[in-house]
């Protein structure tokens, strides 16, 4: 198969690795540096599994700016754009995708399209009669940031939105390519799939939400947040995953995903899905207040990133504690290796870890780091994985 792949972040980077092991691949991308990483072999991403198959794989991958070679040959095109939630309209800006469909119809209108990119619930049954496309598919992903290219050969499932012969060969592709065995598959119509995608995202934020909250009222009353979420998660029901306190959720998905779905039930009644985003917001002012209550005069951040493995800044949650307690005219400096500049927001950045370690009178961390086991005693987490490090 020739097969395109639009987008070279985190999505669309770990399905052109997965699928160039046995496909001829070209990623297009409107960044002229990530191209040329691509082709040199290195990863526009963090991600372990893509850094290492791009090193140690015999992958048929190429990297281009090129419209006309990208698509002129495809046999499928996947569309791997950003979709940001925009709050003036309350839908996803989806003129990325619009924009790459309209550049397919004029060179390749052969090709199956794959939507990729997350969309609002109706979007690809809308744009199949605005366009006039009968070829084109929508099948969420579900890829955690720094690890997507194992959740690809690992997948939870595979959910391709119509039952057409293209969306079966193109979960063939995934399942061949995959080193899982016995994959879910399931075919459903494209709302069904899209709402799939919006409302599994929504249950991961309420999840963290609901821990952030115990751990809000432990944290309250005195009492051990460990212990309470040992004791809850025993419960077979729950489980003792996805329940560790941190700031906040945050990063690409989560933050405008809930918002997304909140606007799907704009004439419907709904109250969770409030509270999860409420919450959220609730977190963050509540954990800054405590922070503030120390009455530090140089508090450190220690990592932007929204989380381990990430090198993902957008919408994490420590700089929603960041902008609070700076508002408060605390001062604030950063600890970020993956900045180059000297200012993050007005905030001095400190590339040695040692100076930022004696400047910060409190240094606050989402996620706790070896680099800090020497400053334990002045650091502000929620993290409960100190004990494992």
């Amino acid at each position: 198969m020739n097969i395109t792949i639009v987008g070279t972040g985190y999505v669309g980077m770990s399905i052109a690795t997965l699928l160039a092991q046995n496909h001829n691949v070209i990623a297009l991308d409107i960044d002229q540096d990530k191209v040329d990483l691509i082709n040199q072999r290195k990863s526009p991403i963090d991600d372990v599994e893509v850094d290492y198959f791009l090193s140690h794989k015999a992958l048929n991958l190429v990297a281009t700016q090129d419209t006309v070679q990208a698509y002129q040959f495809a046999d499928y095109i996947v569309i791997a754009t950003p979709t940001n939630y925009d709050p003036n309209t309350n839908f996803f800006d989806t003129s990325s995708i619009e924009a790459v469909l309209d550049d397919v119809i004029k060179i390749n209108q052969k090709a199956s399209i794959i939507i990729k990119s997350t969309v609002p619930v109706g979007y690809t049954k809308k744009i199949k009669t605005i366009k006039k496309l009968s070829n084109l598919i929508f099948s969420p992903e579900f890829l955690r940031e720094g690890k997507a290219l194992y959740d690809n050969l690992y997948p939870s499932r595979i959910i391709m939105g119509e039952s057409s012969d293209s969306a079966k060969e193109f979960a063939n592709l995934l399942v061949n390519a995959a080193e899982k065995k016995d994959i879910d598959i399931l075919f459903t119509g494209s709302n069904e799939a899209e709402a799939i995608k919006l409302f599994s995202n929504t249950y991961l934020a309420m999840r963290v939400a609901f821990f952030n909250e115990l751990d809000s009222y432990a944290l309250s009353n005195n009492l051990n947040t460990k212990e309470i979420i040992e004791g809850v998660s025993l419960d077979s029901r729950i489980g003792s995953h996805y329940n560790n306190p941190s700031f906040g959720y945050g990063g690409y998905c989560l933050p405008k995903d809930t918002k997304q779905l909140r606007a799907n039930y704009s004439d419907i009644p709904q109250n969770l899905i409030q509270a999860i985003i409420d919450s959220n917001s609730s977190r963050k002012d509540y954990l800054a207040s405590e922070i503030v209550k120390k009455n530090p005069k140089v508090v450190g951040i220690y990592r932007l990133i929204m989380k381990k493995g990430s090198d993902n800044f957008r919408d994490s949650s420590i700089q929603g504690i960041m902008k609070r307690i700076k508002a408060k005219g605390i001062e604030v400096i950063v600890y970020e290796p993956l900045i180059n500049e000297k200012e993050f927001f007005n905030s001095k950045v400190i590339k040695d870890i040692n100076l930022f370690k004696n400047i910060a009178e409190l240094i606050i961390v989402n996620r706790t780091s070896e680099d800090l086991l020497d400053v334990k005693q002045k650091c502000f987490t929620r993290d409960l994985g100190w004990g494992d490090i």
